[in-house]
């Protein structure tokens, strides 16, 4: 199977939309990507809600005002877009529970590639954007 990413006028609605997004993987760790963009989507209007089962419940509340999940079907609230900061391999199980959450956009991040994964969100309906940085969207479309 060959991936195509949404063009440039879908990822730029994408993140013109805020929305609630799940950051999953988003570390408490200033110096990990998953926080610097979480911070960032934050910046941007979105309402971010960190997921990562190995931290406490308030460990990213000073950073993004918001209560940490261990994972996607724990939060409470619908989520629009699920943006993933794991490895490959945990694609599928993520985005099943994306499916199951009724997310619309699974975001992987630079280097989460899982065509199976990808596949199945989108034949679930969703928007799929794969191996791209929403930091690295806004400098290039905005």
């Amino acid at each position: 199977m060959k991936f195509t990413n949404p063009t440039d006028a879908e990822i730029r609605a994408i993140l013109s939309r805020p929305a609630t997004i799940a950051v999953v993987g988003c570390s408490d760790n200033p110096a990990r990507d998953s926080l610097r963009i979480a911070m960032l989507l934050k910046r941007k209007g979105f309402r971010v809600i960190p997921v990562n089962p190995r931290l406490a419940p308030d460990a990213l509340m000073s950073a993004l005002g918001e209560r940490c999940y261990p994972d996607l079907a724990s939060i409470p609230q619908a989520v629009e877009i699920v943006d993933v900061f794991r490895r490959p391999e945990h694609l599928p199980a993520i985005a099943e529970a994306a499916i199951a959450k009724g997310a619309r956009v699974l975001w992987c991040q630079l280097g989460v590639v899982n065509l199976k994964a990808a596949e199945r969100a989108r034949s679930a309906g969703m928007t799929v954007v794969m191996d791209r940085c929403p930091a690295i969207e806004y400098g290039r479309l905005f």
